[in-house]
């Protein structure tokens, strides 16, 4: 029998607000922002207390990852189509005869292609095992962001 702990972020207030831009995409290829809520489930074996994984520090470590990325815009790193480029305190985004200039103090810089939720909940899941070292009692972990209630990404890691 399998068993699972979930977090949904809508009601347990994981959230957070951000601005992006999709390139790839005509309509997402305008500066938009969401608000975006993210959920987990750790499947596994709930140790001799009856406990999968602590809610506390999972919910803790999500909000430490997120908060980095509240009320920022979303800059891809490693777009292949996106010119990136810092000078004094600004940046300046250019792509497909767009050009962005921002104050540097309002972006976050992720190692991902684009910002899309398939690629957010690669980057957020990743970062959670940089934060919790699980142990061998958990067989998965799910995370997904939602970009809306009803429309989001997911992604799972077995250990």
């Amino acid at each position: 029998m399998n068993q699972f702990i979930k977090i949904e972020g809508w009601r347990s207030n994981i959230r957070f607000s951000s601005a992006h831009i999709i390139h790839e995409y005509d309509k997402c290829g305008r500066l938009h922002g969401h608000t975006y809520a993210v959920n987990v489930k750790i499947f596994g074996k709930p140790d001799e207390k009856g406990i999968i994984v602590d809610f506390t520090m999972l919910k803790d470590t999500l909000r430490k990852i997120i908060s980095h990325l509240d009320h920022r815009i979303l800059i891809p790193e490693k777009s292949s189509i996106l010119k990136i480029e810092k000078y004094d305190e600004n940046v300046k985004i250019s792509a497909l005869g767009k050009t962005y200039d921002i104050p540097l103090v309002d972006c976050v810089f992720l190692p991902i292609k684009s910002t899309s939720a398939e690629n957010l909940t690669a980057y957020i899941l990743e970062k959670v095992f940089e934060d919790i070292d699980f142990p061998n009692t958990i067989k998965s972990v799910e995370i997904g962001v939602d970009e809306g209630f009803g429309q989001g990404a997911r992604i799972e890691k077995e250990l």
